[in-house]
C-alpha cells in the first residue's frame, strides 16, 4: 500500500514539475523573440497580496538587454504570474505608477513582459496598459498632453496672459524641466467658432507664441518649442443657444491652449 502510494506521490510531483517547466505563456524563440507576446490575465497575479507593485523607477531604467534573471530579480523582485522555475524564459510583471491627474485616482497600472534567450540573457522587452486601457506605458513614454482652459490664461479675445495664466505656464515649466528627457513641446491655440476665420486663427496663434515665449523665459530650451494656432477647426463641444452668453458660456470648452510634451518625464 505504502509503495503504490510513494509510487503516486512522485507522478505528482513528476506533473507538477512538469507544469512548472510550462512556464512561458508566449512562443519564445531562441534568440528571445517572439512573433506574438501573450500576456497573462492580469486577475491571476500572485505577489503582493495579487496587487502587483509600484517599481522603483530607477531601477525600472538599468533593465536592459543581456542581464541574468539574477540581476533583473536584484532590479524588479520576482516574476508576478507563478512563471515557474524550470525551463522559464518569460516573466511577467503587474507595475502600477503614481500619475497625479491621469489614471484610476491617479495611479496608471501597466503589466511588464520580459522574455530571456536559450542563454537565459533577457532580450526582449514589452508593455500592455491595463488602466487606463490607452495609457502610455511605461507612464511618459508617449507623447502627452496638457489642457488648460483659454479663460483661465487670458482675459476674452485676448492674447496677453493674466496672472493666474502666467503662473500655470510657469508650473508647466517647472514640471518640463524635470524631464530627463525632453524631445520636442508643441502649443496648440484653439478658438472657438464666434468671429471669422481669419480673426480665429490669427488669435489663436498669438496666444499659442505667448504661452511659447513664457516656457522660454522659464528655462525651456526654444530650439524644442513650437507655437501652432488652429483657430476653431478643432472643437470639442458643439453648442445650438440662441443667447449669446449662454452661447459663449457654452463654446467655453473650445477656447484652450494644448500643449503635447514628447520626452522622458511627466506632466502631473
Amino acid at each position: 500500500m505504502k509503495f503504490f502510494q510513494y509510487k503516486a506521490s512522485l507522478a505528482a510531483v513528476a506533473a507538477s514539475l512538469a507544469l512548472v517547466a510550462c512556464g512561458n505563456v508566449s512562443k519564445v524563440h531562441s534568440d528571445g523573440t517572439t512573433d506574438e507576446p501573450v500576456w497573462p490575465n492580469v486577475e491571476r497575479v500572485n505577489h503582493h497580496n495579487d496587487m502587483g507593485t509600484f517599481p522603483n523607477l530607477e531601477s525600472l531604467k538599468e533593465v536592459k538587454a543581456g542581464m541574468t534573471k539574477d540581476q533583473l530579480y536584484y532590479l524588479l523582485g520576482r516574476p508576478h504570474f507563478g512563471e515557474g522555475i524550470i525551463a522559464v524564459r518569460e516573466w511577467d510583471y503587474l507595475f502600477h505608477f503614481h500619475t497625479p491627474g491621469q489614471g484610476t485616482n491617479d495611479v496608471t497600472t501597466c503589466q511588464f513582459k520580459v522574455l530571456f534567450d536559450r542563454d537565459v540573457y533577457t532580450r526582449s522587452f514589452f508593455w500592455k496598459p491595463v488602466d487606463p486601457a490607452s495609457a502610455a506605458c511605461p507612464p511618459g513614454s508617449g507623447p502627452q498632453r496638457y489642457t488648460v482652459a483659454s479663460d483661465a490664461l487670458f482675459a476674452f479675445d485676448q492674447a496677453t496672459l493674466s496672472q493666474n495664466g502666467r503662473q500655470r505656464i510657469s508650473g508647466l515649466a517647472n514640471e518640463l524641466r524635470s524631464f530627463d528627457e525632453l524631445n520636442e513641446v508643441v502649443v496648440y491655440g484653439h478658438t472657438d467658432r464666434l468671429g471669422s476665420d481669419a480673426y480665429n486663427m490669427g488669435l489663436s496663434q498669438r496666444r499659442a507664441e505667448a504661452v511659447r515665449q513664457l516656457l522660454v523665459q522659464e528655462g525651456v530650451p526654444s530650439h524644442l518649442i513650437r507655437a501652432q494656432g488652429l483657430g476653431k477647426n478643432q472643437p470639442v463641444v458643439q453648442c445650438e443657444n440662441a443667447n449669446r452668453n449662454e452661447l459663449v458660456a457654452c463654446l467655453a470648452p473650445n477656447r484652450r491652449v494644448e500643449v503635447t510634451v514628447n520626452g522622458s518625464g511627466l506632466v502631473k
